[in-house]
């Protein structure tokens, strides 16, 4: 199975969807532990990602489109996962870059650059309650699936799983990186609200291949 360029466009719509309706949700989570901007953050972030999208040429490759997506996140979204999430599309439009389709391995190849950008820039690891609490599940479920010869739509649905049960394990552990590592203990039974996005990007991304 495939991803084609307008597979991508889909993601992406289905994405600035889910962060919109869940704007104040992560805000509210991000108002226990951090600075109570992160939906508000994405969501303009995202949708200056959609006016931007609609500036690209037909002929425009899908790494072209990563990257584009990576540098107005960079650019409009404040705080830390403008940079970390822009990092994490510009790493992965670079591994793909002027294709027209993804194949399977491509999939495996931009989880893997998104997941390595974030922890480049982010200085983190899994464990520390951060995004990468979600991401690097689903880069290891996907991966794994994928090599035991799994049909793609399922390999997602099962990162996708990965991805939400990291994120609920955020809840449990106290936070190591960002302004919610000065709660020390006191970040325990909050979730993490960039492991929240990031599960709800990548729940999109499954929905939108499951559907087509």
């Amino acid at each position: 199975m495939v991803i084609t360029k307008n597979d991508v466009l889909k993601i992406v719509d289905k994405i600035v969807e889910v962060i919109k309706e869940n704007k104040e949700y992560l805000t509210e989570l991000d108002a226990a532990i951090g600075d109570a901007d992160h939906g508000i953050n994405l969501d303009r972030g995202f949708d200056a990602v959609k006016q931007k999208l609609t500036t690209l040429s037909e002929t425009t490759d899908i790494g072209t489109i990563l990257k584009t997506i990576g540098m107005t996140l960079v650019s409009t979204v404040g705080g830390a996962s403008g940079p970390l999430y822009g990092t994490a599309f510009m790493r992965a439009g670079q591994v793909v870059q002027g294709k027209n389709e993804l194949s399977e391995e491509d999939i495996v190849k931009i989880f893997e650059a998104a997941l390595d950008g974030i922890k480049q820039r982010g200085k983190a690891e899994a464990g520390d309650k951060t995004m990468i609490d979600s991401i690097e599940p689903a880069y290891k479920a996907l991966k794994d699936s994928l090599d035991n010869n799994i049909a793609l739509p399922e390999a997602l649905n099962r990162a996708a799983n990965a991805a939400k049960e990291g994120m609920e394990y955020t809840k449990n552990i106290s936070a190591r990186k960002g302004r919610a590592s000065y709660l020390g203990e006191r970040s325990i039974g909050h979730l993490d609200p960039g492991a929240t996005s990031a599960y709800l990007m990548i729940k999109s991304f499954s929905d939108v291949v499951n559907l087509s």
